[in-house]
């Protein structure tokens, strides 16, 4: 079993109905159930558009690390006790969350009035790269003594500043740890917009290369 590292500071959150907390966690004893309604609340939860539910085959047996046996039973459990709801409409399967939404929503499909847009197939959520693979993949090998470095700066840093440090350093072609921390600094102590202009994007190179930043950066 590999070792969980944690969680950042630069997760997205699912909100969990505190129902959930306070009855359906001391009630459901099946596994296969607590994690079949779990991944519900997640998928359906980060669904774009009108339509939120799931087909049968969006409950992903890698994903919730359960055979498509365990799936169906947990399906089935979760339906029996009513925190899903599942509506048909002649060949077509969807799970929906029992909330008034999801009432309204199971109704409809049933009557045929949503069955173009179930047809549109949902995806997980991105995951969003660390910033480890994030200079991996931009700006060469990771040794440890960038890798030290790039710890240190998601202790200081946002996820959101470092993949923009990252992006600018790739732009201006200047892949070093060095100016991507220059920029980092920069912004930490004059302050970042959350609206940058990239014009001045080459302004801002001659002046991490040749000026204030000079020291920061490797030539």
């Amino acid at each position: 079993m590999d070792t969980f590292k944690g969680f950042s500071e630069n997760e997205t959150f699912t909100q969990v109905p505190d129902v959930f907390f306070q009855k359906l966690l001391g009630e459901i004893e099946d596994p296969a159930e607590l994690k079949v309604t779990l991944y519900a609340l997640w998928r359906i939860a980060h669904i774009e558009g009108a339509f939120h539910a799931l087909c049968p085959t969006d409950f992903e047996a890698q994903a919730l690390g359960l055979t498509a046996e365990a799936i169906a039973t947990g399906l089935e459990k979760a339906v029996q006790r009513g925190s899903l709801l599942k509506a048909e409409h002649e060949a077509d399967v969807f799970y929906f969350l029992n909330s008034p939404r999801g009432r309204a929503a199971a109704e409809a499909f049933r009557k045929g009035d949503w069955r173009a847009s179930a047809r549109i197939s949902s995806t997980p959520p991105l995951e969003r790269p660390n910033v480890y693979k994030l200079y991996e993949e931009n700006i060469g090998p990771l040794t440890a003594m960038i890798a030290d470095k790039l710890k240190d700066a998601e202790e200081t840093y946002s996820q959101e500043w470092l993949a923009e440090a990252i992006e600018r350093a790739v732009a201006q072609n200047v892949r070093k740890w060095n100016y991507i921390e220059a920029i980092l600094k920069r912004w930490k102590e004059e302050g970042r917009a959350e609206k940058q202009d990239r014009r001045d994007n080459e302004k801002d190179r001659r002046r991490y290369v040749e000026g204030d930043f000079a020291d920061f950066v490797e030539h």
